[in-house]
């Protein structure tokens, strides 16, 4: 009946190709032989059974029925009506069961047939064994196959991309629709919006590319992952693939800001001593932070020292910028940093980028104040030269942060002060 080497070939290359496990195929062909059997030979409300033996190819159908308890089962009238007191509320709070001839038994006359049956356990009565069915049981025994193969393979792609949350994927350039693009993951799509995308980049058809992803959806129309290139998580994970310590978990990444194709902080620390983070990160002549760089084109990435103390770590946050004095206030979270008048504009940023990313990185709101330094004109006669290569706030920058609500102006007879929300 059954060519039992092709059916063990489709079962192999099944498990292999789509990771289905064999129990599930096996599963599905019973079922759809059952649903064949049913439609050809079978009563209305029948419960049929098939056991489907791989090794001699044999078929055994049965009908299964429940043992339920009379006491608390409707039995329909004769003419087949349910009487009034089913429709009636129990008071009990019990189930009750609505008895089917072809589903139920009644708990005495079960225990003719099985002396220990419990309420709600079931009994095999074995049903004649048949080998041909009409076009129309096939064909819903084909559909029902093709129904579970797809149930079990949408399991299959969920337990191994749920797994996967938060890692590094990689596939291949589908297609751009509206900004969003779709790409192949092999068992699965996964869409890159747009908002997820590093600024600047562009994706050709064909081409492989990598990112985090980020949740798993369930839909109608299938499984589909939810990537981004722009989250900070999306950089400690290539940072993790690039430093072997972090596997190790002798370096720890302990915060990420982040702003996607321009620039980012990640502050490491050393579970041992004897190690250096930052040179971990950075590698022998800087390969590891250029490979990473790299992967987000040429995204500028300051890797800094992560500390207990709020005020060293807030310290190094705003670097390369240097710092005269910080107060912080426990209460509301707030550190008014003072720097040199020269070290300002290093310290905010262009448009603020320095200090906003400092802010993110730290949890801590800044306040940056310019202070003159104690060397005089000649400090003041430096400082100038210096503006010269840095990159200077302008009018501008300012008032296009403060609209923004990046800084806040503060102003007193001797001095303006700029600082961070």
């Amino acid at each position: 009946m059954f060519d039992l080497k092709v059916i063990h070939s489709v079962l192999d290359q099944l498990e292999e190709e789509r990771g289905i496990p064999r129990e599930k195929i096996l599963e599905a062909i019973e079922l759809a032989l059952a649903t064949a059997y049913k439609k050809e030979y079978g009563r209305k409300g029948q419960y049929i059974r098939a056991i489907f033996d791989l090794n001699t190819g044999n078929v055994e159908f049965c009908q299964v029925k429940t043992a339920v308890d009379p006491e608390t089962t409707i039995f329909p009238n004769e003419d087949g009506t349910l009487p009034e007191s089913a429709y009636e509320t129990n008071e009990d709070g019990e189930e009750r069961t609505i008895f089917n001839d072809e589903q139920h038994i009644p708990l005495d006359i079960a225990r003719k047939i099985k002396k220990d049956i419990q309420v709600g356990e079931e009994l095999v009565f074995p049903l004649e064994t048949k080998a041909d069915y009409g076009r129309i049981a096939a064909q819903t025994a084909k559909q029902v196959i093709i129904q579970k193969i797809r149930e079990a393979e949408k399991i299959s792609v969920l337990n191994e991309f749920g797994k996967k949350e938060g890692e590094i994927v990689s596939g291949t350039v589908e297609r751009s629709e509206r900004g969003t693009v779709f790409i192949n993951m092999g068992r699965a799509i996964g869409i890159l919006p747009y908002d997820e995308q590093i600024p600047g980049e562009h994706y050709n058809q064909g081409e492989r590319i990598r990112a985090c992803l980020m949740r798993v959806e369930e839909t109608p129309r299938g499984i589909f992952l939810r990537l981004s290139r722009a989250t900070p998580q999306f950089l400690a994970e290539l940072f993790k693939i690039e430093v072997p310590e972090i596997g190790a978990g002798t370096v720890e990444v302990k915060a990420v800001a982040r702003e996607a194709g321009a620039r980012s902080k990640i502050a490491v620390t050393a579970t041992d001593s004897h190690i250096d983070p930052i040179g971990s990160m950075v590698g022998q002549r800087g390969v590891r932070v250029n490979t990473v760089m790299s992967e987000l084109g040429g995204e500028k990435i300051d890797i800094i020292d992560w500390s207990e103390n709020p005020a060293e770590f807030i310290e190094s946050a705003l670097s390369p910028a240097k710092v005269v004095n910080i107060t912080l206030n426990e209460v509301d979270k707030t550190a008014t940093v003072e720097v040199t008048e020269d070290q300002q504009s290093l310290a905010i940023g262009k448009s603020g980028q320095n200090a906003r990313l400092a802010a993110r990185l730290t949890g801590w709101r800044i306040n940056i104040q310019a202070v003159k330094g104690d060397e005089g004109a000649e400090n003041e006669e430096a400082a100038d030269l210096k503006a010269e290569k840095e990159e200077v706030i302008n009018e501008a920058d300012v008032a296009k942060l403060i609209a923004d609500g990046v800084l806040t102006e503060e102003k007193t007879e001797e001095e303006s002060v700029l600082g961070t929300e």
